[in-house]
């Protein structure tokens, strides 16, 4: 049974459509549960810090910091400035892939051919690459700052030889993750499919994303406390914080 670190009641609720983008700030002990209504869905998420946005996600530090290839409940997300930014409460997946990125305009056009607005009115082909930027531009943040994402909902295996397969149907209908910010977070997301899932399809899947007050921050904090390396980042978090 997943421990509940949040109050049982929602702050907000917010429904995400397939190929929609959405920026916030997650206030410092408030827990974000993403869930992915129908299945098989995917939010290609970066994270800043909102006071000082030079200050941003660092995949390669957090995996290497945590010694694993794969995000899931007890794992930080670390920032550049060996803080963190938020960490995994609970999770039903299991499994959330850094690596893969989102596409750009002309890979999408490639993947699933033209899907114009003009034809398609509201249903046209968005990219991931666009969406961000659509929501960075709302905090003054441009193309030179798009970074590193992690994708929520999809698992992407590696082999010995350095080849990603993707495991198509991860997320089952209603599968979750439950995100805390240690302090202020700058959230900026899309709901597209991942980049190396192979169907043809141009279909993106809907989110429900929630809002709710930490019940104690110190039993969420001593959650992500797993490794000697969380417990440093999680100390330099508290000194920023306060």
């Amino acid at each position: 049974m997943t421990q509940l670190f949040h109050t049982a009641s929602s702050l907000r609720d917010e429904r995400v459509p397939g190929g929609g983008h959405r920026s916030f700030i997650l206030r410092r002990g408030q827990i974000l549960r993403m869930t992915d209504i129908e299945g098989g869905g995917n939010v290609s998420m970066m994270m800043l810090n909102p006071h000082e946005k030079s200050e941003r996600l660092n995949l390669p530090d957090t995996l290497k910091g945590q010694h694993t290839a794969r995000l899931t409940a007890g794992h930080c997300f670390y920032s550049d400035m060996g803080r963190v930014l938020a960490g995994i409460l609970a999770d039903s997946c299991g499994w959330h892939d850094p690596f893969g990125g989102v596409l750009n305009a002309q890979e999408t056009q490639e993947k699933y051919g033209t899907g114009r607005y003009q034809e398609l009115r509201n249903d046209f082909y968005r990219n991931g690459v666009d969406n961000l930027l659509v929501e960075m531009g709302k905090w003054d943040l441009r193309q030179e700052d798009l970074l590193m994402v992690v994708n929520f909902f999809s698992k992407v295996t590696v082999d010995a030889d350095g080849r990603f397969s993707f495991c198509a149907r991860h997320s089952a209908p209603g599968s979750f993750v439950e995100l805390f910010a240690p302090a202020d977070v700058l959230i900026v997301l899309t709901a597209l499919p991942h980049p190396l899932d192979p169907s043809p399809v141009y279909a993106p899947r809907p989110i429900q994303l929630s809002w709710y007050q930490a019940e104690s921050e110190q039993a969420a904090l001593q959650a992500l406390n797993s490794r000697p390396e969380n417990q440093r980042a999680l100390t330099n978090t508290a000194l920023f914080a306060h």
